[in-house]
């Protein structure tokens, strides 16, 4: 059963620090060099001291960004900046916002959740890790010996009972707010009622939660337990090193937006669509939509409505040509995956990378091409048109976007889904709660 807790968060002391979307960020993974220094100048204690702190050139075992962020955080509690909940409770998290001029609002709420390894339990990714990350990640987890960041979990609430009772314990109570750097709004209550707390610990006890974010993070959670419990510590079941830090959405949340993961394919040398419709005419039925971004809009419209996970766009940048490709080789699929399910082998990604990317382009004309494609990612209209005027690539691929069926399904299953399937969209803020991994 999955062990969802309430817990004593450290929280910033709005006091201290002032206005909360100054202390804010979005996770480490997506920020960049000017974003970072934007972070830092916003405010002394922006949290991305300590997420993402500055590497310098005077870097050493014993003075690096590492030990910087855990001095940071320990002064930081020293003096008040960070002070720890008196109660244990439960953290609603909403987050109002846009996307391709429709507005949202996403719910959850924040909770400690027990770990386990995958495949073990009722916790499944659905997305591979690399090496490089999680040592990074690591490193900080030891020096700080604090969960800084949350767990993005899905989990099944399709009669939205723990929606509901978490709506109830909140009621008219006004909640504290944050607006970050691309208007994305959130709001956060504390929600402290024994009552409220025991019901959502009994609802989620059944249901399984899916990684949708922090799948790095999650693994290292489970390598830092690990060598705890190695030294002798945290063989207390309930030390708090047992536990990561977790934002948990229902599957059925309106405001659960997945966007599609776009492909920008460059390394192909100039296409046109005639020559595109050539190499991929064994597998694929194309139909011109029209040209520039009007035709985009059109052809990701089509998608849209289409539904299924075989419609794919394809942009040439050459002559400016759309058009829509209906795959129709679920026998090569099967061939090319087969050691993936049928779920894998339907996703659009997927048959994008094994048939198109990994297959046709580069053997177009029966001739190996120099090199494999390679693949810019973006997630928006505008993005592609954009990238698409300044010729940023030669080729782009509108995706259909992979569902919370898709993900329950194949994670479900105990397999990864393909590289960029899936884009949750808006990332969760770092800087709100702080889950402590040291024994009280």
């Amino acid at each position: 059963m999955a062990d969802v807790q309430a817990f004593r968060a450290y929280r910033y002391d709005l006091g201290r620090v002032g206005n909360l979307s100054d202390v804010v960020a979005p996770p480490y993974d997506v920020i960049d060099a000017s974003l970072q220094e934007a972070l830092y100048d916003r405010s002394p204690h922006n949290v991305v001291r300590l997420i993402l702190n500055r590497e310098t050139a005077s870097d050493s075992e014993t003075d690096n960004r590492y030990t910087r962020a855990a001095q940071t955080l320990r002064d930081w509690q020293q003096d008040g900046v960070l002070v720890q909940d008196s109660a244990r409770s439960l953290y609603v998290y909403h987050q109002d916002f846009e996307v391709e001029g429709r507005r949202y609002t996403r719910k959850g709420f924040m909770a400690r959740v027990r770990l386990e390894p995958f495949g073990a339990g009722r916790i499944y990714p659905h997305e591979e890790t690399l090496a490089g990350p999680k040592a990074d990640r690591l490193k900080l987890f030891r020096a700080a010996a604090m969960n800084l960041s949350q767990i993005f979990g899905l989990y099944p609430d399709e009669d939205g009972a723990a929606t509901a009772t978490l709506d109830a314990a909140v009621g008219r109570a006004l909640p504290i707010q944050a607006v970050d750097h691309l208007g994305v709004v959130s709001k956060l209550w504390q929600v402290t009622n024994q009552q409220a707390l025991s019901a959502i610990s009994g609802l989620m006890g059944p249901k399984p939660i899916f990684i949708a974010d922090g799948h790095h993070r999650y693994e290292t959670a489970l390598k830092y337990l690990d060598e705890k419990r190695q030294a002798g510590e945290a063989t207390d079941p309930n030390h708090p090193a047992n536990f990561v830090l977790m934002m948990l959405v229902s599957m059925h949340d309106p405001g659960l937006v997945i966007l599609p993961t776009h492909r920008l394919v460059s390394g192909i040398g100039d296409i046109r669509a005639d020559g595109l419709t050539s190499i991929l005419a064994e597998s694929f039925d194309l139909e011109t939509v029209g040209v520039g971004p009007d035709a985009s809009r059109t052809a990701w419209e089509m998608i849209e409505a289409d539904g299924s996970q075989e419609l794919l766009g394809f942009g040439t940048v050459a002559d400016g040509v759309w058009q829509l490709g209906r795959f129709r080789a679920k026998e090569l699929m099967a061939r090319l995956a087969a050691d993936h399910s049928a779920a894998w082998r339907s996703l659009g990604v997927a048959i994008l990378q094994r048939v198109v990317l990994d297959q046709a382009l580069p053997q177009a004309g029966g001739q190996p091409q120099r090199g494999q494609p390679q693949c810019a990612y973006v997630h928006l209209l505008r993005e592609v048109n954009d990238a698409f005027a300044a010729k940023q690539c030669q080729l782009a691929v509108l995706v259909p976007p992979a569902t919370m069926d898709h993900v329950a399904q194949i994670a479900g299953n105990l397999e990864k889904m393909p590289p960029k399937s899936t884009y949750f969209y808006p990332k969760l803020l770092s800087g709100l709660v702080f889950h402590s991994l040291k024994a009280n």
